[in-house]
């Protein structure tokens, strides 16, 4: 899927929203597959969401209902629309192109290609 760049970021106050963006240049766009990750300080990376196989989504538990992931294939960019952000949502953020989603099963395969990440900060 070739570079991956992330944007949209910030410091936020609780309760409030983001919406990051994901553009990715040198190859053809596929939305099924993207996904966001993002590294809690100090934790492992963790799967936020993702798009399935079938042109679904599946996400984390901890933001169901909260974040939701679309894309704009004319503009080769994948979102994630974060609202009610809370304190533990804080992070980096990163993009990943070329992985497995699915609706029917918690299993998932994380892809090759990586963005560098965008950080993300909810105050309490």
């Amino acid at each position: 899927q070739g570079q991956l760049t992330e944007s949209g970021g910030g410091l936020v106050p609780a309760g409030g929203s983001l919406r990051l963006s994901c553009t990715t240049s040198g190859s053809a766009f596929k939305l099924d597959g993207m996904g966001w990750y993002r590294r809690p300080l100090g934790k492992e990376r963790e799967l936020v969401a993702g798009v399935t196989m079938d042109g679904g989504t599946r996400y984390a538990d901890a933001v169901k209902g909260r974040f939701t992931i679309s894309g704009d294939s004319a503009k080769n960019t994948v979102y994630l629309q974060m609202d009610n952000l809370k304190p533990e949502d804080t992070g980096v953020y990163l993009c990943n192109a070329g992985g497995k989603y699915f609706t029917s099963t918690r299993y998932f395969r994380a892809g090759d290609s990586w963005g560098q990440g965008t950080q993300v900060t909810v105050s309490s």
